[in-house]
């Protein structure tokens, strides 16, 4: 297993499959949205999103529903932001044990940042359940500037001035975007994916607190 040979100035975290699973409630509005719009043929399972989770929304729709026009995915984006906001804003996703004491020690080390190619909005939510937004520095998403992943965290690293931080996230997805922003990988293995080539590998996101020993 690779180690890290430096002491992280900041550290980044991705949401979904890092920090919360909320794929049973997004789910079901998942599926709501696409009865609503017409695609009721069509019906999504949770581990079917935790597939996809990590890909920017377009991808994901395109994915679920091929075949269908750019127009009418944009439509059906519409609906379903909006029912996922209103069922996750209600319903909490599940946090992973201990994450949100780890991040609160964190941001009395380091920045604490948060990167996704969620829906804008999406990360405010799940900050504000688990009592983040005290320990948070920056976040954006792809849903708030339409940049990729690799674009967004080189670009928190450029507005906080960061040279030594880290990633961590649970995807193949996260792990290559990393790779283009040349961003050292922490593999949350705890998570929905599998990657094989990481710099630092965790099963439980206390062990992030190694990294600063």
């Amino acid at each position: 297993m690779k180690k890290l040979n430096f002491i992280p100035d900041g550290i980044i975290f991705d949401v979904d499959g890092t920090i919360w699973d909320s794929t049973p409630v997004v789910t079901q509005a998942w599926n709501k949205a696409l009865t609503d719009t017409g695609f009721g043929y069509v019906q999504v399972t949770a581990d079917r999103l935790k597939g996809l989770f990590g890909l920017p929304m377009i991808e994901i729709m395109r994915d679920i529903l091929p075949g269908v026009s750019d127009k009418e995915l944009k439509r059906f984006e519409k609906v379903c932001n909006e029912y996922e906001e209103d069922y996750i804003s209600r319903v909490s996703g599940h946090a992973y044990i201990n994450i949100e004491e780890t991040i609160k020690e964190l941001s009395g080390i380091c920045p604490v940042i948060i990167v996704s190619n969620c829906q804008s909005g999406y990360i405010e939510i799940m900050m504000k359940h688990l009592d983040l937004n005290d320990y948070v520095t920056d976040k954006i998403c792809h849903g708030d500037n339409g940049l990729s992943k690799a674009e967004n965290i080189k670009l928190m690293n450029r507005k906080h001035g960061l040279k030594r931080s880290v990633y961590v996230g649970d995807t193949i997805m996260d792990a290559n975007a990393c790779i283009e922003a040349n961003e050292p990988f922490i593999f949350a293995s705890y998570g929905f994916g599998h990657v094989d080539d990481y710099d630092f590998i965790i099963d439980e996101p206390k062990a992030l607190l190694n990294l600063f020993k």
